[in-house]
């Protein structure tokens, strides 16, 4: 098929209604999240104010999550919510911070989890204080073993399936996948993936997300040491962006393409920089979760019927369409 053919949205689950939503970083401090959010919480919702707390592996820095603590935000706002977001890319601190929401007496929480192991105490802990948990973007395999009552993401290895099967339609034969935090689910199930759906050969190459030097380098190495390389394959926006630095550093003639948008992203899709992105909504993915929420505990719905998650992609982004997420983008939405 040709390049540029038309977005395929695989599986996509088209959720009406009202959401949650959480804010800021560990790093930025709860009390400023929580004020923040205190100037867009005038939400059009007539319920009762509650307190949502979203908690997210998020690293410092990445633009990825700015767009689901936007969608939660809006989220929040119209359903009269007080949002408490805080992150940590720290598995165990993670956990603790989930604690600290259960401590607060919080009426919900919306996490993510990338080591769902981390977070198993947690989640029984809050259900048997009353209190619902909803997953999001990371666990989609995990989600219901944890006893979470919803979850809303991309199933990551179907993605990953998805993205080979486009790879083989470029004629690509080689593919380096990029991983930038060992062990992490979603992460691991792409690349996974990808084997699947790939038919050429597949390569693995663990950085350091959080060192864009010690990132760009070890690409610019891997692409040095072998030439046969002819696909890369990143799992972050900022992860490509910086990539793109390494196969100019190696001479390498290899394409680019990744998971993930953010606004420099976009503008490198639409200059060809960057094949293609793979768009999984982090905006509608954070607006659902917390709305989810709201509409359990004002009227007792649940999305999915606790049974199956609500899927938010994969879509592809490519030239034929980037134009029209641009201006999404351009709100910082996408």
């Amino acid at each position: 098929m040709h390049r540029n053919h038309r977005v395929a949205v695989l599986t996509a689950t088209v959720l009406t209604g009202t959401l949650l939503a959480a804010g800021c970083s560990s790093s930025s401090g709860g009390k400023k999240s929580e004020e923040g959010n205190a100037a867009v919480s005038a939400g059009k919702a007539t319920t009762p104010r509650m307190t949502v707390a979203m908690v997210t592996h998020a690293s410092p820095g990445d633009t990825f999550w700015d767009l689901v603590r936007k969608g939660a935000q809006a989220a929040a706002a119209k359903d009269n919510i007080k949002l408490v977001y805080s992150s940590d890319p720290n598995a165990g601190n993670q956990a603790s911070l989930v604690q600290n929401a259960i401590d607060q007496k919080v009426a919900g929480i919306a996490l993510t989890a990338a080591k769902p192991a981390a977070m198993k105490d947690v989640v029984a802990k809050a259900t048997a204080a009353g209190i619902p948990v909803v997953g999001f973007n990371s666990g989609v395999g995990d989600w219901k073993k944890l006893g979470m009552l919803e979850y809303f993401g991309q199933d990551e290895n179907i993605a990953g399936q998805a993205f080979g099967q486009r790879l083989n339609q470029l004629g690509a034969k080689h593919a380096l996948c990029v991983i930038q935090e060992q062990g992490q689910v979603a992460l691991e199930a792409r690349c996974a993936g990808l084997r699947k759906g790939f038919s050429g050969k597949t390569d693995t190459l663990y950085v350091n997300g959080t060192d864009m030097p010690s990132v760009k380098s070890t690409i610019t190495a891997k692409l040095k040491q072998d030439s046969s390389i002819d696909q890369v394959v990143t799992l972050g926006a900022p992860i490509a962006l910086t990539a793109v630095q390494s196969l100019s550093d190696a001479g390498s003639k290899a394409k680019l393409a990744t998971f993930d948008l953010n606004k420099d992203l976009v503008k490198a899709v639409q200059d060809g920089t960057v094949e293609f992105a793979v768009d999984q909504q982090p905006y509608l993915q954070g607006y659902l979760a917390v709305d989810s929420l709201w509409l359990y505990k004002t009227n007792g719905n649940f999305s999915g019927g606790s049974t199956a998650p609500v899927l938010t992609g994969p879509a592809f982004i490519d030239k034929t369409n980037v134009d029209t997420v641009a201006k999404f983008a351009a709100n910082g939405t996408r």
